[in-house]
This record gives C-alpha cells, sequence and structure tokens, in this order.
C-alpha cells in the first residue's frame, strides 16, 4: 500500500450537541442553524471565517448543504455533503482534515442535524433505498427492527451469544447515560429489565431498538494552531479508516469494514488496541456494538460475548464504551447519530465530560456505521483520536 500523508497539525475541536427531543415541529434546516450558531458563540468566529461546510442529513430532503449556505448566510470555498448516514462522522472528518491541510479550507464546520415527528420516520424508510425496499416488503418487513433481528439472529447462532450479553451493553451504556445531561433515557436500567421488556422483533426486545428523536451535532476542524490562536480546548487526529460494501460474499454480515482496515489505523497512530482509553462504537442494535468490538481488534471474531462478560463498559470501569450513553440511552436523531461518538470523545480527551470523565484518558476511538440495506452495513469507518497535551 502506498504511504498516505499523515494528519500532523490538524484538530477537531469545540463539541456542540443541540438538546434531543423525542418530537419537533422544527426542520431539520432549524436544528443546522442552532449547531451553527453554537459553534459561532463558542468559537468566536464570525459567520464569515467560517469556509468549510461538512454536512449530513437524512431530512433535508429535498435540500442539500448547497441550500443549507443560502439557509444560513455562509459563502464557504469548500463544501461537502456526506450521505452515508451513522459512519457521516468520521468520513466527515476525514474530508475535513484533508481540506484543512491542503489549505482549500482553514474552519471547517462538520454538522449533522434531523429532526423526527410523527410519520417521518415512516417516510424516511420508504424513501431509504430502493434496494432495501424491493429485497424486504414482499415478505412483509420493512424497517431497522427487522433486519436487526435478522443479523442479531444469524450473530447469536453462530457464536453462542445470549440475551444476556447483549443487555450487558445496554445496561451500561444506561448508567453512562446517567451522568449526561443531553442523554433522553436516563432511568436506570437493570439487566432484569432489559430481559423483561415486551418484545419487538425477535429476538430484539424494547431495549435493543435505538430510539428516533430530533436533534444535532456539530465541531469544527481546523489546524492546531488555529485552535490554540482561538483559544479552543481541541484533540487530535491520530488515524482513521473507511470502507464500503464490505465482505460482500457473507451471506448475513457477521463482520464489517473496519477488520479489513484496522490495521492500518493503528499504525497510522502508532498505537495498539491496548494504549486506546475509551471506546465510543455507532450502537443503533448491542450486536453491532459488539461487531465493533471484534472488528476493531479488541477480541478476537465471535468472542465479543466472552469480552463484554469480563468487562466492565461503564465510565469507570476497565474498559469504558459509549461513555455518554451511546445512542440506546441518548437517542438517534438521525444522522446525528453517527457524530455522537466524536463529540463525545472531544468531550472526554478536552477534559470537559464534566460529571462521566475517564481518568487521564489520552487516545479515545470512535468507530462509525451506516446505511445497512437489509443483511448488512455499507459503510464503516474509524478515527483514532489524541489528547492535545
Amino acid at each position: 500500500m502506498k504511504r498516505r500523508l499523515g494528519y500532523e497539525d490538524v484538530a477537531l475541536a469545540l463539541p456542540v450537541t443541540v438538546p434531543y427531543v423525542r418530537y419537533s415541529i422544527h426542520g431539520a434546516h432549524w436544528f443546522i442553524g442552532q449547531a451553527l450558531r453554537a459553534l459561532l458563540d463558542g468559537s468566536g468566529l464570525r459567520k464569515e471565517e467560517i469556509d468549510g461546510l461538512a454536512l449530513s442529513s437524512f431530512s433535508l430532503a429535498p435540500d442539500t448543504a448547497v441550500g443549507v449556505t443560502q439557509h444560513h448566510g455562509l459563502s464557504p470555498r469548500w463544501l461537502d455533503h456526506v450521505p452515508t448516514g451513522g459512519a457521516s462522522g468520521v468520513m466527515c472528518v476525514r474530508r475535513a482534515a484533508r481540506a484543512v491541510q491542503c489549505g482549500d479550507a482553514e474552519v471547517v464546520a462538520c454538522i449533522a442535524a434531523d429532526t423526527h415527528h410523527v410519520d417521518s420516520f415512516r417516510r424516511m424508510l420508504g424513501s431509504f433505498s430502493d434496494f432495501a425496499r424491493d429485497a424486504t416488503y414482499p415478505y412483509g418487513a420493512g424497517g431497522p427492527n427487522a433486519m436487526f433481528a435478522f443479523i442479531t439472529d444469524h450473530y447469536m447462532r453462530s457464536f453462542g451469544a445470549t440475551r444476556e450479553d447483549f443487555g450487558r451493553i445496554a445496561v451500561a451504556q444506561r448508567a453512562n447515560a446517567a451522568r449526561n445531561p443531553n442523554a433522553l433515557l436516563r432511568k436506570p436500567l437493570s439487566l432484569d429489565d432489559y430481559l423483561g421488556a415486551r418484545p419487538i422483533a425477535e429476538p430484539l426486545h424494547l431495549f435493543d431498538c435505538v430510539m428516533p428523536c430530533a436533534g444535532a451535532e456539530a465541531f469544527l476542524v481546523l489546524s492546531t494552531q488555529r485552535a490554540q490562536d482561538l483559544g479552543l480546548p481541541h484533540v487530535r487526529l491520530l488515524g482513521s479508516i473507511e470502507r464500503h460494501n464490505a465482505y460482500a460474499d457473507d451471506p448475513v454480515m457477521i463482520r464489517g469494514g473496519w477488520a479489513m482496515d484496522r490495521d492500518d489505523l493503528y499504525a497510522q497512530a502508532g498505537l495498539g488496541p491496548d494504549e486506546v482509553d475509551l471506546v465510543q462504537t455507532y450502537d443503533d442494535y448491542p450486536v453491532i456494538a459488539m461487531m465493533q468490538l471484534e472488528d476493531l481488534g479488541f477480541c478476537a471474531k465471535g468472542e465479543g460475548p466472552t469480552f463484554v462478560r469480563e468487562h466492565d463498559l461503564r465510565v469507570d470501569g476497565d474498559f469504558p464504551c459509549n461513555t455518554g450513553g451511546g445512542q440506546l440511552s441518548c437517542g438517534q436523531a438521525g444522522a446525528a447519530g453517527g457524530f455522537l461518538g466524536i463529540t463525545e470523545t472531544l468531550r472526554q480527551l478536552s477534559g470537559v465530560a464534566e460529571g462521566r470523565a475517564v481518568p487521564d484518558a489520552e487516545v479515545g476511538l470512535v468507530s462509525g456505521f451506516g446505511m445497512v440495506t437489509y443483511d448488512r452495513c455499507l459503510c464503516t469507518g474509524a478515527l483514532l483520536l489524541g489528547a492535545a497535551r
């Protein structure tokens, strides 16, 4: 493989969360505008100084990032609209980092936002993917719960995972969410609560399923010098990977593109999995979080159930994972779900994760996952981020 340019002098700063709500009458433009305002207020930048924009949204249609520039009075010289859902945060960082490095932009606002209201989720599913619709609707199934029930059942049959194993993930993340004022679901969740919840699509029950909501996440990508000049706490980008349509010959998904590229990810940073202090996995369903623990090298394929039995995933445990609660407890604000792990890691590594800080954290890994058709995910990616100290 040809050696790539590293990410020296690329910084991520100013994590923003526009508070999640279960339903909203506001559109995606409104949430984007709230995120943009928070970035300007927090950085002291003028709107004209935001000369790059990377955007992801499911509910912005028929507009794209171009329409957002007019709506919010921006005039960037670099623009990207990233349609990879839960992988979009990672991919926005990758593209924005290269834009900053080559001088195409000095300050890139990375924003993901979506609204959610009565019937909006059903309408989004109907237009999400012709391929997925045509593959599932004739069988009377549609939407992510049925798809992930299929994937979860296959994983359980393949590797002997139990509902208790998946429950350990959900319960630990709820404990983390109790420390996060931005999480929508903060009521304590026990393993008995998890196991006794009503079935949705066997083997999935209520607390296996991410809750759709509305909200936004955002941050800035810029040079370390510019971040220092602005007085912004920031983190360093140590490495990144992405992959699309990985392992297409697998009859049903049991692994993702992370497994293809993880060695490259760690090599870029000069680190190994044992040097990562906290992990943010994309967690629309527990089985996917478990796959990422395997595919990112924290355990071998099929050993995810044993791993979660032997490790404590809470903030103050031996393997802090989804330290803000993840989507399973924060809610899934559309494409913003793919940014959630990034903003949480920025807070952790820049010392502003009040009440839930992982002690002495220096390195964080963020994983993205998006665009599931009917039997697998098409887009995967990951970042390694380091504290700037």
